[in-house]
């Protein structure tokens, strides 16, 4: 890896954070990113599911309760390599180190609402979920989390959107890559 100006090491391929409210379309971005970019897809809730890095089951929202520092070590060495695109709705517990560009997604709270109840969302989970879209919640917790500067919010209501956001982020990834 080369050095930068900073003496710190400088990753040969950048990593990207796509962070939002359930239902705002990370995995489907995370994906099609993935696929123009040849970055690595980590979806944080199956990896949670495959390594068994959770503490349990959470009967009232209906999901695992995430163990963060053995998602944290069982991240280290890919997210020191680069070349990752992380998929996941909370962003507060990851090093700030690990990324280079953090990007929350944001949809208009009728279409948050119809794509959530679509998964059988319900009752308080469903509350929450659109609670912390319209309070902006996450957007917030990446600004506080990482420096505002790689922190970037983009519409995720539609199909379109979703192929704006990647066609951004793709050229994004190779101005990235070719800086010195």
């Amino acid at each position: 890896m080369a050095q930068n100006g900073g003496g710190r090491k400088k990753r040969e391929r950048p990593n990207i954070l796509i962070t939002g409210t359930p239902g705002t379309g990370k995995t489907t971005t995370s994906a099609a990113l993935a696929e123009a970019t040849n970055l690595r897809h980590i979806n944080i809730g199956d990896l949670v599911k495959e390594k068994n890095l959770h503490d349990g089951w959470d009967e009232e929202f209906d999901c695992y309760i995430i163990n963060e520092d053995l998602v944290c070590d069982e991240l280290e060495d890919l997210m020191e390599e680069g070349g990752n695109i992380v998929d996941h709705h909370g962003c507060d517990f990851f090093p700030e180190r690990w990324f280079d560009r953090v990007v929350v997604l944001q949809t208009d709270n009728s279409v948050l609402y119809d794509r959530l109840t679509k998964r059988g969302y319900a009752g308080r989970k469903l509350s929450n979920n659109i609670e912390c879209e319209i309070f902006q919640v996450l957007l917030e917790e990446a600004k506080e989390s990482y420096s505002e500067d790689i922190v970037m919010a983009l519409r995720s209501d539609c199909i379109d959107d979703i192929n704006r956001n990647v066609s951004t982020l793709t050229d994004w990834v190779r101005c990235w890559s070719s800086l010195p």
